[in-house]
């Protein structure tokens, strides 16, 4: 089972896979015949190709789209020997049932994790990643159904069970406060000796008081502009274009907008951006206002604070050194949603700060009740448990 190198890793490409000519979708059986194509492809991965260039400015979500797509096109041509074009419902019990248990090359632990012939599992998926997966490939036979390639979409006659009608857990990849509290003390130990150490450090310090500070997804931090920042009736906002192209506003603290003064001023700005500029709110590695930071460059600096604190901690406390370790940027849009759960914020208002299209997603940020409703379950059972009682 070999794939090509770009695959499903690549941010240069968006999808590079060769299939057989016979597999290849152009004769499948659920292919829509007559009426208005609205997209030119005739091979299956020509289609998947065009959907997931839809995602082209949602680098995270078109790289578990693209892996998806790859999992499925693999499967049904190696294991089926059918063109994802030609999966009737049955298959596709089939591949739920193989999520569940994957086998062989599938997950050889011998087999790289990238490049051509990397593994594409890691072990069996949870059935709320398998919902996850069935979701994601759903979105996309819809997406065919509607561009008038495929006739129909076998996965929308699937039953919604189990993990798809249940609620939402409580999201678990957030810092407390403590480990927060931890992370901004653990940069005010960075090293600032040369220029460039202190370039790094004010940057980092921004970037981590930007993410948490707005909540922003890592793309929207690095495409965020000075002059996104604005006030209106005295207050500061911060102008955000999202996925899909929408757009919200969220506010900004005072506070942030002191850091932002900060690190303008570090590199010789104003520190009240003007409408007129051009700056990027998070420059460059090398510090050009005029260029951005990669969504990539984001992720690898808030990565590394996170490890800096991390070693900190050391064996004083395992357990956080293990979540800091584990902890990448979504967790501090996670932590920005929870800690202003913790501190009474009005649902609907963070639900508009994270710009979430249903109030039920922002609801899995709710943890104060959990808290207090666990510390009375367990102060009832001691106090039951003493002499006397």
């Amino acid at each position: 089972m070999n794939l090509p190198a770009d695959t499903p890793e690549s941010p240069d490409t968006v999808l590079s896979l060769a299939l057989p000519a016979a597999l290849d979708g152009r004769d499948g059986i659920n292919r829509a015949r007559g009426g208005h194509r609205q997209i030119a492809a005739d091979s299956d991965v020509e289609a998947v190709r065009l959907w997931l260039a839809e995602y082209a400015g949602s680098p995270h979500t078109l790289r578990s789209y693209r892996k998806e797509a790859v999992r499925l096109l693999m499967w049904a041509t190696r294991t089926l020997g059918k063109p994802l074009s030609s999966l009737t419902r049955e298959d596709f019990l089939l591949y739920e049932q193989f999520l569940a248990v994957p086998t062989g090359d599938w997950t050889d632990p011998a087999r790289p994790r990238r490049g051509g012939a990397r593994r594409l599992f890691d072990g069996p998926l949870s059935e709320r990643s398998r919902h996850q997966a069935l979701g994601i490939v759903s979105g996309l036979l819809s997406y065919l159904v509607s561009a008038g390639y495929l006739a129909g979409n076998p996965l929308a006659l699937r039953r919604r069970t189990g993990a798809a009608t249940r609620c939402a857990p409580r999201v678990e990849r957030y810092l407390d406060h403590a480990l927060w509290d931890h992370v901004l003390a653990s940069i005010e130990h960075w090293p600032r000796v040369t220029g460039r150490e202190q370039q790094h450090y004010e940057r980092s310090r921004w970037l981590i008081r930007l993410l948490y500070g707005t909540g922003l997804r890592v793309s929207e931090a690095a495409n965020a502009k000075a002059p996104d920042f604005y006030q209106r009736r005295g207050n500061w906002w911060l102008h955000v274009v999202g996925k899909g192209g929408a757009e919200g506003e969220v506010p900004v603290s005072a506070a942030l907008m002191a850091d932002f003064a900060r690190y303008r001023a570090f590199h010789g700005l104003a520190p009240t951006p003007a409408r007129s500029e051009t700056a990027a709110a998070v420059m460059s590695v090398a510090g050009d206002p005029h260029r951005h930071l990669t969504p990539a460059a984001v992720y690898l600096i808030v990565k590394e604070v996170f490890r800096r604190a991390a070693d900190m901690l050391g064996t004083g406390d395992v357990a956080g050194a293990e979540t800091l370790r584990r902890a990448s940027t979504h967790w501090l849009r996670h932590s920005a949603a929870s800690h202003q759960a913790d501190a009474g914020t009005d649902l609907r208002f963070i639900q508009r700060n994270m710009r979430h299209a249903s109030i039920q997603t922002t609801g899995i940020y709710l943890h104060a009740e959990d808290d207090q409703r666990h510390a009375e379950t367990v102060r009832e059972q001691v106090d039951t448990a003493r002499p006397g009682f």
